[in-house]
């Protein structure tokens, strides 16, 4: 049995795809605890999962609140920094404070999520194994390849490669309070030095849960990078939707994710879009509104607003999905086959959204400046693409191959316990090979075009084929779709 610690991001997003992870690595018959401020605990879901709490002067209960809350709506360069300064905080923290609980603790191996530095520098600075998981964006870089917190699509063409380069330069200059708890803690462990996210990753295995098909083409990935797809798979095992969902209108799923929830304006135009195209509207705002703004929401078009919509099952009823562009409902959408409106708004939602855009599998619109009329365009763009089926039909496809949670836990336990596991490059060769094309450059699209097209109303969840009959050209009930 082998004890594994875990250090993330204090983000429920992030924490949901590692559990999914350390879920699968109990049921192997191995020990997983959680190591973060106390905030974070709830987080945890799984009982068979432990967490030891650490930084309680400088991250008291209660503190990380409004901590998530700057995160998201910094609303001013000033906002901004306070942000980076957060984060450079909560790196200090860890560092200051995870080694001794890793020795209470017993642990054996490490899982730290890439964007969280501290993971690194704590298990080299220990002596620990450790495998880097990223739960975002990879943050791995390449020259002339955008950052994932940046909106540009890539393309091989100079100018491209120099609009890469300088934003990656205002970025790290943006970056310097952590750049300088990075360089400090290495320099305390006795590391070489190093300034950033990128210089702290796994020797022995690296995981993303994007797939190829889906990034922008790499062509410096190491040896030990693997894409395996989601860990955190889209559940549509549950009941079927409650609202009465009328098959001869498109219907339309509406959310901005736990942390952006609140955002009530952003709402009023995505239900006045749909009002335009009429388009049935389910709004699931994750507890951010009130009753009041649940009712101004109705009022503006929207059909149904609720707290909680089960996602798994929504976007595959779904004939549009509206989204930040958070990788999770992002890697959802793909899954279930349910064309995307990315609206993003922070963290690598901008670089989820431009290579979602990049391989067609939806539209992006800007949420600050999008006006009703655009989005009511794109949202008749989307539901009128007859390409879009087959598009999305291959991305799911290729998601089934990727491997997923079986996948990480048979890399993470070959890295930990000193095997090889096949590195990217097999890993890509073997999805073309199965997919009866030549092994693309990383991120290309070709397989994307290969084989014979599904309808999209025979949608099927990861994992799963589901019999999905009906009319032709009208939607399934929602009560044969789960």
């Amino acid at each position: 049995m082998i004890h594994f610690g875990v250090i993330a991001p204090a983000f429920s997003s992030h924490f949901q795809v590692l559990q999914a992870l350390a879920s699968a690595l109990v049921d192997k018959g191995h020990r997983v605890t959680f190591v973060h401020q106390a905030d974070t605990r709830p987080f945890v879901t799984d009982s068979r999962i432990g967490f030891e709490a650490v930084g309680a002067d400088t991250h008291p209960l209660g503190s990380l609140a409004q901590t998530i809350r700057a995160a998201a709506n910094p609303g001013s360069p000033w906002g901004l920094r306070r942000v980076i300064v957060d984060l450079a905080r909560c790196t200090d923290m860890l560092c200051r404070e995870v080694p001794a609980a890793l020795s209470r603790l017993g642990i054996d191996a490490l899982l730290c999520d890439q964007m969280e530095a501290a993971g690194g520098l704590i298990a080299e600075g220990v002596g620990l194994p450790y495998v880097s998981i990223a739960c975002a964006l990879p943050v791995n870089r390449e020259p002339g390849l955008p950052l994932p917190v940046m909106p540009f699509v890539w393309e091989d063409t100079e100018k491209s490669a120099q609009m890469a380069a300088q934003s990656e330069r205002v970025y790290d200059w943006m970056m310097t309070p952590h750049r300088r708890v990075i360089e400090s803690r290495a320099s305390a462990f006795g590391l070489s030095r190093r300034g950033a996210l990128h210089e702290c990753l796994s020797p022995l295995a690296q995981i993303s849960q994007i797939i190829p098909e889906f990034d922008f083409p790499r062509r410096a990935l190491p040896a030990h990078f693997h894409y395996v797809g989601p860990l955190r798979p889209v559940d549509t095992s549950g009941p079927p939707l409650a609202w009465p969902i009328a098959n001869d209108r498109p219907f339309v799923f509406a959310s901005l994710g736990t942390v952006q929830g609140y955002r009530v304006d952003l709402f009023k135009r995505i239900a006045q879009a749909c009002r335009r195209v009429d388009a049935q509207l389910l709004v699931g705002h994750c507890g951010g509104l009130n009753a009041q703004q649940a009712r101004e929401l109705e009022a503006a078009g929207a059909t149904w607003v609720t707290d909680y919509a089960p996602q798994g099952a929504a976007l595959m009823r779904a004939d549009a999905v509206v989204s930040h562009g958070g990788l999770n409902t992002v890697l959802d959408a793909m899954a279930t086959r349910t064309p995307m409106l990315a609206m993003p708004i922070a963290f690598d939602q901008p670089g989820a959204a431009a290579r979602m855009v990049r391989i067609g599998a939806g539209r992006r619109a800007s949420p600050r400046f999008a006006t009703v009329g655009r989005l009511a365009t794109l949202l008749r763009e989307l539901l009128d693409d007859t390409q879009m089926a087959g598009r999305l039909e291959a991305l799911s496809a290729a998601v089934l191959r990727a491997g997923g949670t079986r996948r990480a836990v048979e890399i993470v336990l070959d890295a930990v316990e000193g095997r090889t596991p096949p590195g990217h490059a097999a890993t890509v060769a073997t999805a073309a090979t199965d997919a009866h094309a030549a092994p693309p450059l990383h991120g290309e699209t070709a397989p994307l075009a290969s084989g014979p097209q599904m309808p999209l109303e025979e949608k099927a969840s990861v994992g799963a084929t589901l019999d999905r009959t009906g009319p032709a050209g009208a939607r399934t009930p929602a009560a044969e779709q789960v």
